[in-house]
């Protein structure tokens, strides 16, 4: 179901993608899959956020944030924090806060040795630049 849902997402069809998504919540809730549920709660993400849902987006951004701490994906973390740091940024216009997550997700990324913490730093660096302007 989460492929089909992504499927249908790739193809415009947001109403069947978002149906086939929380279908796939629903059974990984049963069988207690949180890895995946944390996935599809990203996928689920980005479509609420095309859609002009921001707060609904940004309370799956924690909720998959939640369950990652959970499951100590600690990556995941990473790249959730930067995700929803930039979705304050850009459709809250809440830098503060879309700093703070910068920073977490900079902070774990510079831990692993990533080389995604230079696209994270030039984040940042974009979201100082919204703010002071």
């Amino acid at each position: 179901m989460h492929c089909l849902a992504g499927i249908y997402a790739n193809q415009g069809e947001v109403a069947k993608a978002i149906a086939f998504y929380e279908q796939s919540l629903e059974l990984q809730e049963k069988i207690g899959e949180v890895r995946v549920k944390a996935a599809t709660l990203h996928c689920l993400v980005g479509i609420y956020a095309n859609q002009g849902e921001v707060a609904k987006a940004i309370a799956l951004y924690e909720e998959s944030l939640e369950l990652k701490e959970k499951i100590g994906d600690v990556r995941g973390k990473a790249a959730s924090f930067a995700m929803l740091g930039q979705l304050l940024a850009d459709k809250k216009r809440d830098f503060d806060k879309a700093l703070n997550y910068l920073q977490q997700s900079l902070d774990i990324l510079q831990h692993l040795r990533s080389p995604e913490a230079e696209t994270v730093r030039r984040i940042i660096a974009e979201v100082q630049r919204m703010a002071d302007g």
